[in-house]
């Protein structure tokens, strides 16, 4: 797995730098295309061909049912959020959903105060996660990998980063929803995505944030890239706004994201089988936290974010067994 992961990083070029207001983005522009097909998530619910439901009439929070219709696998990528039936939800990772089957993938509450239908079944927005929290959530995730084996996350501690990201925007809701926060930023976060184009042979990019490092997704084909491109400006661009200085200038230098692409490269590798097709490689060093999900030989998605300052991510990381109180 390493080869396969060192392989893939090492065949980057780092584009020309884009900058909005503080952040920044770094394209990394390859010729490396995998061989396998698939839909994104998006694709295949536009073609009706997959279905996102509770793993029951009841729910469980922790996690959701995946109906594939189709003869393609599905890309279902980490930090996208599932909206509707009983309450709103996050990815905790990336999977490839097997061509005609139905499994069941591991997810997070983003929507504290709703347990309701409101849907029979979930869709998506255009966005993610923000970046600073699928950092966090990665840090969950791999944790769990290791001691547990399980996809999951410190459910309590991200209801908290949630609510607090949500009381600095101003942006409370009677459901405590994610959604609102981005509702409110609307007119901001479409200033930061107009601020950002894509580049020919870009499939991933680094981005910074006041100066500095804040995190990596690339993809197995340029095509992906594109079509998940303005989500992923607005996970990142959410944490600008959030961290915005007025007045204030940084410096923004190509050799931070060299650094931070050979730290990856060098990263220890726990791998686990995913919960669809590939193996989940869970990426770890002492300053860097991510994932990569690699299928035949070949890598559709990773991601990489620098650890947060403060190691909120082991406050109180919940044992899978433990966490009846979150299924109801």
């Amino acid at each position: 797995m390493e080869k396969i992961i060192t392989d893939f990083l090492g065949q980057f070029k780092i584009g020309r730098k884009q900058s909005f207001k503080n952040l920044s983005m770094y394209p990394l522009l390859s010729n490396y295309r995998i061989t396998f097909n698939y839909f994104t998530l998006d694709e295949a619910l536009d073609k009706k061909t997959i279905e996102i439901l509770e793993v029951a009439k009841e729910g469980s929070v922790p996690e959701l049912r995946v109906v594939n219709k189709s003869s393609k696998m599905v890309l279902i990528l980490d930090g996208e959020e599932l909206v509707g039936a009983k309450q709103n939800r996050i990815v905790n990772t990336t999977i490839l959903v097997p061509a005609d089957s139905t499994i069941i993938i591991p997810v997070s509450c983003v929507e504290q105060g709703r347990w309701s239908y409101n849907s029979p079944s979930f869709s998506t927005e255009d966005r993610m996660m923000s970046s600073n929290l699928r950092a966090m959530k990665s840090q969950h995730v791999n944790c769990s990998v290791r001691e547990e084996g399980k996809f999951q996350t410190d459910q309590g501690a991200l209801w908290n980063e949630i609510s607090e990201k949500a009381q600095r925007h101003d942006a409370i809701s009677p459901s405590m929803a994610m959604s609102e926060i981005y509702k409110k930023e609307k007119l901001l976060l479409k200033e930061y995505i107009d601020g950002f184009r894509n580049s020919e042979s870009q499939i991933g990019a680094v981005f910074m944030i006041n100066g500095k490092v804040t995190g990596m997704d690339c993809f197995g084909k340029p095509g992906t890239f594109l079509s998940v491109f303005k989500k992923l400006i607005g996970s990142y661009a959410l944490d600008a706004i959030d961290w915005f200085k007025e007045g204030k200038e940084f410096k923004v230098l190509k050799s931070e994201v060299t650094k931070f692409i050979k730290e990856a490269s060098i990263a220890s590798i726990e791998t686990q089988e995913s919960v669809g097709e590939g193996i989940d490689c869970r990426l770890e060093t002492k300053k860097i936290t991510g994932f990569s999900l690699c299928h035949e030989d070949q890598i559709p998605h990773m991601s990489v974010f620098v650890k947060a300052g403060k190691e909120k991510s082991n406050s109180r990381m919940q044992r899978f067994s433990n966490r009846r109180q979150y299924t109801i």
